[in-house]
């Protein structure tokens, strides 16, 4: 196979949204940084709700980035909460898969703090081909063509070899 056809994992992201700042915030930010070693950001509200009692750029989650090996290992961490198991509609055109856990502590080794609390979270993972870097970079800044855009078919293949992950057709 060619190599720069090669999917690999661009990027995982993981987030929780608390929907206040605050206490509960902050816990959550604690629970990223134990989850991951790397420091979450927070991420601010793009609008004023009233009934959700939210200002404009009010922070009101918190996420953290991860790449290479971090990335692998947060990935196989949380499909182990949710039994290693993608619906097919979890993947999108692009190749891009995001699922959620309901409940931190469903990961494996993962014990219950009362001082933190029980929070859910999203997982975003961004796949990408040799090469997608033309598209990033400053000077002589290019599109990537269609043949060589990672495809849903290629991700869920990559997940299937990868992380042993069970697909159902729904």
């Amino acid at each position: 196979m060619n190599p720069m056809e090669e999917v690999v994992i661009a990027k995982a992201t993981l987030n929780i949204g608390v929907g206040e700042s605050g206490e509960r915030l902050s816990r959550a930010m604690d629970l990223l940084s134990n989850l991951t070693g790397q420091d979450p950001v927070k991420t601010f509200s793009k609008v004023t709700n009233p009934e959700f009692g939210i200002r404009k750029h009010q922070p009101i989650a918190c996420k953290v980035t991860l790449r290479g090996e971090k990335a692998d290992k947060a990935i196989k961490m949380v499909l182990d909460g949710i039994g290693n198991t993608l619906r097919e509609k979890q993947f999108d055109d692009q190749g891009n898969v995001s699922f959620g856990i309901a409940e931190h502590i469903d990961i494996p080794g993962i014990r219950y703090d009362p001082d933190i609390g029980i929070f859910g979270m999203n997982v975003s993972v961004t796949f990408e081909k040799p090469g997608y870097r033309i598209k990033r970079r400053k000077i002589q800044q290019k599109k990537i063509p269609k043949r060589h855009m990672v495809k849903k078919e290629e991700t869920i293949k990559y997940m299937k070899d990868n992380f042993q992950v069970n697909i159902d057709q729904e």
